[in-house]
């Protein structure tokens, strides 16, 4: 067994190092702030199992210059951080072609076939039951177009992963989500969806199961260093060898790749949300405003609404009008929907082809990349820390794993 050090503890690094320990490896994980809030505690909170469409793709361009009008629509842009995100914007733009969309929908879907096994096993290795229940799921839609476009994505969806669909009416959506009063041309309801608990109540688990039986380390990794006898991870609190490192820093994760002399896109795709603990209702299912880019999902304490897409760099200040549009725009569909409710923003670690990076550094297997999942952090969590395992074995690499591999932008 290894002693790995382990960069980040949100919900990838914390499940990634549960997986470890139950295999018998000597873990440490770094965290700079292990009580903090990381991006994967205010996830919509679902285990979105048919979502393989990447974001980049011919469709999402012909919506994004009407998007950008939008200063609170569903994608927006700091205009000052252009200059620090182009090299991505244009990654971005050269991913959106039929070609490669395919692609990367073929890979996504390699990594929701397990993932729903994934963390199922992921929770036993720490003792975690009830945390997952199947809801499914109802995106609703203002316009016989946008319900046309969701049902052709359902059905290449059911082609790839078998799951169903179904168009439904107004009439249907709510018998199944009575809180839907206001108009709306019709509705997709997708029984695959499952809803996680809590976010954040999941990650204090893996994270507490990792303080128990492994070292959680308050302090962020600044710089790793290649040696004969192993990987040496610098802090501000000093230094100290490891046989292997993954990192899993989220978006911060590009500075350790850097200084090993890799090249990555990374970048910044904030994102905002409400959550409401005080209702006297809830929804039964989380549903989605296709047209608008936000979702309401039903925790197990609370009702939360959020998404929608800001590219900038992740000191630029937050603009919490963005969350309060989303709930405009909500009670258009759910006029029960209050003021009030907290608001936070995530930072989502992103790359241009929707792909993480699941992959070794080049030439160097002793370290393991594991990071920008985009939206999908919570639903990848498990199946990423299975992969994390197997790269961290002394095994030929898996031709599969090949499109999450860094390589693709050395």
């Amino acid at each position: 067994m290894a002693r790995i050090a382990i960069a980040g503890a949100g919900i990838i690094g914390a499940a990634i190092a549960t997986w470890l320990i139950d295999q018998g490896h000597d873990v440490t994980v770094f965290e700079p702030e292990p009580d903090g809030l990381p991006t994967s505690s205010g996830n919509a909170s679902l285990i979105a199992l048919p979502e393989i469409a990447p974001i980049a793709s011919p469709g999402i361009l012909s919506a994004v210059p009407g998007w950008l009008l939008d200063p609170l629509g569903p994608l927006t842009l700091r205009w000052t951080d252009v200059p620090a995100l182009l090299p991505w914007l244009l990654a971005f733009l050269a991913s959106a072609t039929p070609a490669r969309g395919a692609k990367a929908r073929e890979a996504l879907t390699l990594l929701m076939t397990t993932a729903l096994a994934d963390h199922e096993e992921l929770g036993r290795k720490a003792g975690l039951t009830g945390h997952l229940r199947q809801t499914g799921y109802v995106s609703v839609h203002d316009s016989e177009k946008s319900v046309a476009s969701a049902l052709h994505e359902a059905r290449v969806v059911k082609a790839a992963l078998g799951y169903d669909f179904e168009r439904i009416t107004p009439e249907r959506a709510r018998q199944l989500v009575p809180q839907l009063e206001g108009n709306f041309a019709g509705a997709v309801y997708q029984p695959s969806y499952w809803t996680a608990s809590n976010p954040l109540t999941i990650l204090r688990h893996y994270q507490a199961f990792v303080s128990g039986r492994a070292k959680l380390v308050p302090a962020k990794v600044t710089r790793l260093v290649q040696g004969d006898n192993g990987i040496t991870v610098t802090t501000a609190t000093g230094k100290e060898t490891f046989d292997k490192v993954v990192v899993a820093a989220g978006v911060w994760s590009r500075d350790l790749v850097r200084g090993l002399g890799a090249k990555v896109l990374l970048e910044n795709e904030r994102g905002y949300n409400t959550t409401f603990t005080d209702l006297d209702w809830n929804l039964p299912m989380p549903v989605g405003f296709a047209d608008h880019g936000f979702i309401a999902s039903p925790l197990v304490d609370g009702l939360r609404v959020g998404g929608a897409v800001e590219l900038a760099k992740p000191d630029t200040a937050p603009n919490f009008a963005r969350a309060k549009a989303m709930r405009t725009k909500m009670r258009r569909y759910v006029p029960a929907l209050p003021e009030g409710g907290k608001e936070w923003m995530g930072r989502r670690p992103s790359t241009p082809d929707s792909l993480p990076v699941i992959s070794r550094h080049p030439g160097d297997d002793r370290i393991v990349y594991a990071f920008g999942h985009g939206h999908l952090g919570l639903t990848l969590s498990a199946v990423t820390a299975r992969l994390v395992a197997s790269l961290i074995a002394d095994a030929p690499p898996d031709p599969a794993l090949a499109p999450f591999s860094i390589t693709r932008f050395q």
